[in-house]
């Protein structure tokens, strides 16, 4: 059985104190959960600080992007080094805003994730489909490019490693949720997409989130599904409470 994952994107929400208040009323309403990965992504200026807020918990903090070049004259970027020094343990990697507003491509995609994994540190790789991907009926089409292009030359143990958040583009931040229906056939193609391409083991090894819209009023009905292993939240995420509602909802059923 894979181990439950539920990451918050905070996106470009809160400040370095916010951050730590967050964490202080956060991590005591989900101190007795052992039994599931739960991950905080803060801005860059939040990671240190949110590093050491949590470190007497088991909350891992995520990076929301990072460069695959070690050092040099790329403005803005944050190298795979500066987080490992700041101690980020996993990155976020293509999310839809990042290849919507930012030009992010599939080929950058792969480049930043084999650097990820080069570097020791955890990549949580986004796909999924826009609303006219979706109501052209290309919704396959797409994972199967995010994923062949996206996962291009990792061997079998990689993706076991790594973990993949589904993220239909036309759910996020809308209101709009896919059903568990619809989330449990993107889930089961992708599982089905890293067989061909990985072995079997490799993809009942790899852990899928569901992105879009998760509240706790839904994740619940959302985690039943067999192939979906967790949530990638955003806006639910943003207020402690929230948030440990929905680990809760996400915890294996006994």
């Amino acid at each position: 059985m894979r181990k439950p994952f539920v990451a918050a994107n905070w996106k470009m929400h809160k400040t370095v104190a916010e951050a730590v208040e967050y964490a202080g009323a956060f991590t005591p309403l989900v101190h007795d959960v052992t039994d599931m990965d739960i991950v905080v992504a803060p801005s860059f200026l939040a990671l240190p600080a949110l590093v050491e807020a949590v470190s007497e918990s088991r909350v891992r903090v995520a990076a929301q992007n990072v460069s695959a070049e070690p050092h040099g004259a790329f403005t803005g970027e944050v190298s795979l080094s500066m987080l490992q020094a700041s101690g980020v343990q996993l990155a976020i990697i293509g999310h839809s805003e990042r290849r919507q507003l930012f030009g992010e491509t599939d080929a950058g995609v792969n480049t930043k994730t084999r650097a990820t994994l080069a570097a020791g540190l955890t990549p949580i790789v986004c796909v999924g489909e826009t609303l006219a991907e979706r109501e052209s009926g290309h919704t396959f089409g797409v994972l199967d490019r995010q994923i062949g292009d996206g996962l291009a030359q990792l061997t079998p143990a990689q993706v076991t490693e790594l973990v993949v958040a589904y993220e239909p583009v036309w759910a996020i931040g809308t209101g709009k949720v896919a059903t568990p229906d619809q989330a449990d056939e993107a889930h089961r193609y992708i599982r089905e997409q890293l067989a061909l391409a990985f072995g079997q083991t490799a993809a009942a090894a790899c852990r899928i989130l569901y992105g879009g819209s998760v509240k706790p009023a839904n994740a619940a009905e959302l985690m039943e599904r067999a192939d979906v292993d967790g949530a990638l939240v955003g806006g639910a995420s943003l207020e402690p409470t929230s948030f440990a509602e929905i680990v809760a909802a996400s915890r294996p059923k006994r």
